[in-house]
């Protein structure tokens, strides 16, 4: 049922932060496919929001400034609470209890009231600085003017000039993708399942990729990978992609923190 007033619950001691192996990322990810299997249909619903706000991005354009602000201010705010859902479902099938729409959907309408709503306002401003960042290198490289003719110009990428900016994009994207993952690797399920304020579980999560490097690395390599590749088909391959690495998300999350009972 949904409770339109929880109670507040006492803050959770700190989690002890374990060394995760790479056998124990592929059994995550293993889990995560397992999962899906178990609740398909769970995992396709929360997934067609990804679908569709990609859909959309790509009919209308979002590449000029004024898509990608207003995209960049209500998607980060609000794709978190999809993400709940398969957090959700995966911890009720660990813990084996029953699937029901109306205990899951619970779940995340209560998660309006707590942490969750922060985490999505820091996303909203790291992607609100790639936007702003990404037109004003466009605009140092090639003047403000070429920003108005982004849609007939894309050759513009090819000379030199086009490909020293790509470069810069490339370093600095790489720079903020890996910051956010690192700020929401383990945050999102941890606030989910603990009652941590929003800065403790990224900080947490943060050190949770510090002292596990590699297979982090190795994780977020994957996440890449398997969403560019599920975009390929007209977003259709995110509706397996997103649920099966969210799925695995708590996997990777219940393995690499302990907490005190």
């Amino acid at each position: 049922m949904m409770d339109d007033n929880p109670l507040p619950l006492p803050p959770s001691p700190p989690p002890d932060i374990a060394q995760v192996t790479l056998a124990e990322l592929w059994a995550s990810l293993r889990a995560g496919i397992s999962d899906f299997q178990t609740a398909p249909l769970f995992g396709l619903a929360f997934s067609l929001f990804y679908v569709l706000a990609g859909v959309v991005l790509w009919w209308i354009g979002a590449g000029t400034f004024l898509w990608t602000l207003a995209f960049a201010l209500g998607f980060p705010l609000v794709a978190p609470f999809a993400a709940v859902g398969l957090y959700e479902v995966s911890r009720r099938i660990e813990a084996g209890e029953p699937l029901a729409w109306s205990d899951v959907l619970g779940v995340i309408w209560n998660e309006r009231t707590r942490q969750l709503p922060w985490v999505g306002v820091i996303l909203a401003l790291i992607f609100l600085f790639w936007s702003f960042f990404a037109h004003m290198t466009f605009a140092m490289f090639f003047g403000p003017s070429a920003l108005m003719n982004m849609e007939s110009e894309w050759a513009l990428f090819l000379t030199p000039t086009g490909m020293a900016m790509l470069a810069v994009q490339v370093v600095v994207g790489a720079g903020v993708a890996f910051l956010t993952f690192g700020l929401t690797a383990v945050s999102l399920p941890l606030l989910v399942d603990k009652e941590f304020d929003f800065v403790t579980a990224m900080l947490v999560s943060l050190d949770t990729v510090a002292r596990n490097k590699i297979v982090m690395g190795v994780w977020a390599v994957i996440v890449a990978f398997c969403l560019f590749v599920a975009m390929l088909p007209a977003f259709l391959g995110l509706f397996i992609a997103l649920p099966v690495l969210g799925h695995a998300t708590w996997h990777i999350y219940r393995r690499a923190l302990y907490h005190p009972v």
